[in-house]
């Protein structure tokens, strides 16, 4: 066995060491996402879903990609690994 130094990146999370502790990020994975769907240069949120207002299907919006949908969903789920606050809103909207 041998040293290969300090432990930077493992199954996709990027791992910092410090003497407060060891942190995982997802950061690069969030900017592939929002790169990949196009979602760049998008407004931010402080908080990513109203908690207290149901979500409910817009009977008049025209149809969307069922599979473009579900790989948004899916790369999302994914990154609740690191973000586990934005599991709320993943798991909402993923019942649409």
């Amino acid at each position: 066995m041998s040293s290969m130094g300090k432990l930077t990146f493992f199954l996709g999370l990027q791992v910092k060491q410090s003497e407060e502790g060891i942190f995982i990020s997802q950061d690069k994975y969030a900017a592939e996402i929002l790169k990949k769907f196009d979602f760049s240069f998008v407004k931010t949120a402080s908080t990513p879903i109203e908690t207290q207002k149901p979500l409910v299907k817009d009977k008049e919006a025209t149809d969307i990609d069922v599979h473009l949908y579900r790989s948004m969903i899916g790369s999302l789920m994914y990154l609740t690994a690191s973000r586990p606050d934005i599991m709320f809103a993943v798991c909402a909207c993923s019942r649409f």
